[in-house]
C-alpha cells in the first residue's frame, strides 16, 4: 500500500499541515524538534491506534486545543482509501473511512498499515519485558486487527482480577471463592489466545528479523528469538489456545495462596517475556551498543518483511535511523529502503542520508513542510487543511 496524501490538524506541534506523498522513499530533513517524528508518529499511530510514544492520548494534540485530527489518503490495490481519526482526549477516539463514520476507532485497523523504526526501539533490546511484549502485541494487532479486542478483554478481566484479589485482604471468604473462580475462567480463556497468537507470530517472525539483521550488521552471529513465559517450562510451545487456556487455569488454582497474599496476578502473559540472542548470550545484557541497535533495527524489518508476506506490504517508517550507523549500515538501510513500495524517512540533516537513498525531499518546520529540489511532492500551505473530521 502507498500514502498518497497525509493531513494533521493540531496533532504535537502542527495546527494544520498536509504533504502529498511519493511512491518509492520520502525524506523528512529540518533540525530537531520541527515535527519530523511527529507526522511518522501520527501514521503509525493511524496503522495502530497507540502511540509508540506517550501513554495518552493528550499528549499528542496541541497545547490548548480539545482534539487532534489524522487524515490520510492511502492507495490499496489501485483503490483510494480516505482514512480520518479525530483524538479527543477523554472521550477516545473517532474514525471515518471514505467520510462514513465507523461504529469503533477499531474498525479503521488494517486501513492503514505501516512499520515505524525510531531511536526508541533500542529498549526492544536493552528496556524491561514490556517492551518486548508490547511490540509482539502491536505486531499481532497489524497481522490480526481482531487480536487488538482480545488484548483489550485480557487486560480488563486481568484488571477486574487484581481488584479482587486485593480487596481481599489476603484470605477470601467463600461466598467470594466463587467470583474468583468465574474470573480464572475468563482470564485464561484471553490469555490462552493472547499467548497462542504471540506463540505463533513468534515463529514466522524469527527467520525474518535473522535474515534482516545478517544484511544490516552485514556478520554471521546467530540472532535468536526465545518466547520466554512466566509459566517457566510447564507451557506448551503448541500454539494451541484451548490448551495453553488449560495450564493457565489450573496454574492459578495452584497459586491462589499466594496471589492472595499479594494481590496481585502471578502468571500469565503479562508477565512474560522474548528472550533475545547473539551467538547464544542474552543482548540484552551481552551486545554492544552497535549489535543492540542492529537488532532492534532488524526486528521492525522483520516485523516489516512478515507483515509484506501476508500480501500487502506496509509503508516501511524509519525515523532517525541514520543517525547510530556507521557508514556500511548507513548504505544497506539506504538500500532496504529505497527497495520498499513506499519509505518515509527522517534525518536531522541531508549530509546524514547516503547517497543510494533516492528520495523525494521534504523540509520540516513546525507546521510546515515544503518539498524540495526535483521532488513531485507539493504541500498545503499552512492553514488549508480542514479542521472538520470528514471534510
Amino acid at each position: 500500500m502507498q500514502l498518497a496524501r497525509l493531513e494533521l490538524v493540531d496533532f504535537r506541534n502542527h495546527p494544520a499541515v498536509g504533504v502529498d506523498l511519493q511512491p518509492g522513499v520520502n525524506l523528512f530533513v529540518g533540525r530537531n524538534g520541527v515535527g519530523k517524528t511527529n507526522l511518522l508518529e501520527a501514521i503509525a499511530f493511524l496503522a495502530s491506534l497507540s502511540s509508540y510514544r506517550a501513554s495518552q492520548d493528550a499528549a499528542l494534540v496541541r497545547s490548548g486545543r480539545a482534539s487532534a485530527i489524522i487524515r490520510a489518503s492511502a492507495l490499496r490495490s489501485g483503490r483510494r482509501l480516505l482514512v480520518e481519526l479525530e483524538l479527543r482526549p477523554g472521550t477516545g477516539l473517532r474514525g471515518r473511512v471514505n467520510r462514513s463514520p465507523v461504529p469503533r476507532a477499531r474498525d479503521l485497523l488494517g486501513a492503514v498499515r505501516a512499520v515505524i523504526f525510531a531511536p526508541e526501539d533500542l529498549a526492544l533490546v536493552r528496556g524491561d519485558p514490556e517492551e518486548r511484549r508490547r511490540f509482539l502485541d502491536g505486531l499481532a494487532v497489524q497481522r490480526l486487527p481482531r487480536y487488538h479486542a482480545v488484548r483489550q478483554d485480557f487486560d480488563r478481566i486481568l484488571r477486574q482480577r487484581n481488584t479482587l484479589l486485593r480487596s481481599a485482604g489476603g484470605r477470601l471468604p467463600s461466598a467470594g471463592l466463587g467470583t474468583l473462580e468465574v474470573w480464572d475462567e475468563r482470564l485464561a480463556a484471553t490469555g490462552g489466545e493472547v499467548w497462542a497468537e504471540r506463540l505463533r507470530l513468534l515463529a514466522a517472525l524469527e527467520p525474518c528479523a535473522v535474515e534482516a539483521y545478517r544484511t544490516v550488521a552485514h556478520d554471521s552471529q546467530a540472532v535468536g528469538l526465545r518466547y520466554q513465559s512466566s509459566l517457566g517450562d510447564d507451557v506448551p510451545h503448541e500454539p494451541d489456545a484451548k490448551l495453553l487456556a488449560k495450564v493457565l487455569q489450573a496454574r492459578l488454582r495452584q497459586d491462589r495462596g499466594r496471589e492472595l497474599e499479594r494481590g496481585l496476578t502471578l502468571t500469565g502473559p503479562h508477565r512474560d517475556d522474548v528472550v533475545l540472542r547473539l551467538d547464544e548470550l542474552p543482548a540484552r545484557t551481552h551486545a554492544s551498543h552497535g549489535e543492540a541497535w542492529s537488532l532492534a533495527l532488524a526486528l521492525r524489518l522483520g516485523a516489516h518483511t512478515l507483515l509484506a508476506s501476508d500480501g500487502e506490504e506496509p509503508v516501511l517508517l524509519l525515523d532517525d535511523v541514520f543517525a547510530e550507523l556507521d557508514r556500511d549500515r548507513r548504505r544497506r538501510v539506504a538500500e532496504i529502503a529505497a527497495g520498499a513500495e513506499q519509505a518515509i524517512v527522517t534525518a536531522a540533516a541531508a549530509e546524514e542520508v547516503p547517497a543510494e537513498l533516492h528520495a523525494a525531499t521534504f523540509e520540516v518546520s513546525p507546521g510546515e513542510v515544503h518539498a524540495l529540489g526535483s521532488a513531485k511532492g507539493r504541500t498545503s500551505p499552512k492553514g488549508e487543511v480542514s479542521r472538520e473530521t470528514g471534510s
